[in-house]
């Protein structure tokens, strides 16, 4: 037999071998192939959570980066969001839409605590990845019960106990006045600001009144906590209604020790229609790096969001917090993509979200972002912020672990 044959043919059948177990190699599930990755998002472009429209607008526009630069492992991503109103069953229709007729490999980032709650066990019925929901909510990290859900920002209870921490610090006798929106997000929030007081709480809590989402405005609770007497306001509500609080403060002339929740410390989308004199000496927390705080403006991965911004994100608010969180978390899924290589199985995704160790730019120094097997919570690290009139000043130590 011809050497050089026998040696062709040795060579063609060790190259069909190698091929054979680069493609074996690849694991796909619904909604991935050679060329794409089907990621599925809810958000709410309208109704009265729209601010947060934003944050899937931002994370359309990472992924059209990352696709401009060739995708990841040579794999565009589709991305396909929908629109939910912030009405949970608007949010069953459409996460029923995404998985069973678009047929995503996995929901990333769908956007509050009610719309992810009524989706929460359809999702782990159908073993369809719920990743880095955008809602703080502590239930979203029981991987014993919930395999498939994870969440990505601090969670609210831990946030709420920092906010009494500092109050029985630096206000020990307070009256405190607390209005919460009255469902999960509301709730979690109200839950962990009153085991953090513990038993003084009982006392030091004088008002606590509830709104519902859909109320034209909570101009009538202001004025009933300010009758309370109360000195300090822990206000517990998402953009519209937070911009409205304050706004109603300085109008009736309460000036109470105000603390806020992070996920409305927006200045471009709560304290700019509040008024931002009205909004002076407002504490709240943060992980991320406000894009209003001038302490950024050489940085050089502030510089690097703006590039994005101007490119690919062009009719974006430049001081909106939220642009920076959807950043953020469009980094963070990219990463676990990454990971993921060619084992694009919805099992895997959730696996590699389980396996995170990494630093984000635009999150402030000292914190990262860090899972394991039975840590669901990726940011787990923030820092008491006050408004100045401008931006957010960071005062304080690094809460979390």
């Amino acid at each position: 037999m011809d050497r050089r044959l026998f040696g062709a043919g040795v060579a063609g059948l060790a190259a069909a071998l190698i091929s054979g177990t680069a493609i074996a190699q690849k694991k796909y599930d619904t909604g991935a192939n050679d060329k794409e990755i089907k990621i599925g998002n809810i958000m709410p472009y309208s109704g009265p959570a729209s601010a947060y429209g934003t944050i899937g607008k931002v994370i359309g526009a990472y992924f059209d980066k990352v696709n401009a630069e060739g995708g990841i492992n040579g794999r565009k991503i589709k991305f396909i969001t929908l629109d939910d109103g912030y009405n949970p069953a608007k949010t069953v229709e459409q996460a029923r839409k995404l998985v069973e007729e678009e047929e995503v490999l996995f929901l990333f980032n769908t956007l509050g605590t009610p719309p992810n709650s009524a989706i929460h066990r359809y999702m782990n019925q159908k073993k369809v990845p719920q990743l880095f929901v955008a809602t703080g909510a502590t239930k979203w990290g029981d991987p014993k019960n919930f395999p498939w859900t994870m969440g990505w920002q601090p969670n609210y209870q831990a946030e709420s106990k920092i906010y009494a921490a500092h109050i029985l610090e630096t206000k020990p006798n307070a009256k405190i006045a607390v209005i919460y929106q009255n469902d999960d997000y509301g709730k979690d929030y109200l839950k962990g600001f009153e085991d953090g007081l513990g038993e003084k709480g009982k006392t030091m809590i004088v008002s606590k009144l509830s709104y519902e989402v859909t109320d034209p405005t909570i101009d009538s609770q202001m004025v009933t906590m300010k009758a309370s007497g109360a000195d300090v306001f822990f206000n517990i509500t998402t953009p519209k209604f937070a911009a409205q609080a304050i706004k109603k403060a300085a109008e009736i002339g309460w000036k109470p020790v105000h603390y806020l929740n992070n996920v409305s410390a927006s200045v471009g989308s709560v304290l700019v229609p509040a008024g931002l004199d009205n909004a002076v000496g407002v504490i709240s927390t943060q992980y991320l790096k406000d894009p209003t705080d001038p302490q950024w403006v050489n940085d050089k991965a502030y510089l690097d969001w703006l590039v994005f911004m101007r490119g690919f994100y062009k009719s974006g608010d430049l001081k909106d917090a939220s642009n920076v969180f959807g950043y953020n978390v469009a980094q963070g899924v990219v990463k676990v993509l990454q990971q993921a290589g060619n084992d694009l199985t919805r099992a895997n995704i959730m696996k590699q979200a389980a396996n995170l160790e990494f630093e984000l730019p635009m999150l402030l120094p000292g914190i990262n972002v860090k899972t394991g097997p039975d840590d669901f919570f990726p940011i787990e690290r923030e820092q008491l912020i006050k408004f100045n009139g401008k931006s957010w000043d960071r005062f304080g130590k690094v809460y979390g672990r």
